[in-house]
């Protein structure tokens, strides 16, 4: 781990490659796993005022399921805050495209000027997970086997977790951070 401006940085971020790869993975880390992607608490009042304008965009499956039981899933063993998820799989924000690939709808509302939230900084970051360590992050690489597209992409292109993630990286942490983050990888080289 290193430290760069008071958040702890997983090497793995700089040494793994990635880039996602949706014709391979068909968005598989939406749709897999037994939990929710993480949300900020700031989050879900954005998602709440922002429902209307990106509503359309979303499964018939995910609208009943947020009009049902909201926006968040609160674990209270972790307290922690996660999106809902529809059968206890695919992620309530999501919608499919004509190849059956899974993507964000609150994104592609956000794309066409629907909605100023461009979708949950967490889903953003992956797959890097960041924890909460009081004042200090942690910024980890999650490694799951349904993006063993995206490492094998990512391998092809020599493109780095954290570049590939440098919009998502900004958006969170600054673009000091980026910038100090990318002189650290430059150096290692």
């Amino acid at each position: 781990m290193l430290i760069i401006k008071d958040q702890l940085v997983s090497e793995a971020i700089l040494e793994n490659q990635f880039v996602c790869n949706l014709n391979k993975c068909k968005g598989a880390c939406c749709v897999l796993g037994d939990q929710g992607a993480p949300l900020k608490p700031d989050e879900i009042s954005i998602l709440e005022s922002e429902y209307n304008n990106y509503k359309d965009y979303l499964t018939k499956e995910g609208i009943e399921e947020i009009e049902q039981n909201g926006f968040f899933v609160k674990d209270e063993k972790e307290k922690t805050l996660h999106t809902p998820l529809i059968d206890k799989k695919a992620c309530v924000f999501i919608n499919y495209d004509a190849k059956n690939i899974a993507y964000c709808g609150i994104e592609k509302a956000y794309k066409e000027g629907k909605t100023t939230f461009k979708k949950p900084i967490s889903c953003h970051l992956y797959p890097i997970r960041v924890s909460s360590l009081g004042a200090l992050h942690a910024l980890n690489y999650d490694e799951w086997d349904v993006c063993e597209p995206a490492c094998q992409l990512g391998k092809e292109l020599q493109i780095p977790v954290y570049k590939f993630l440098k919009e998502p990286i900004e958006r969170a942490f600054g673009s000091d951070f980026y910038e100090l983050l990318d002189a650290y990888a430059q150096k290692q080289n």
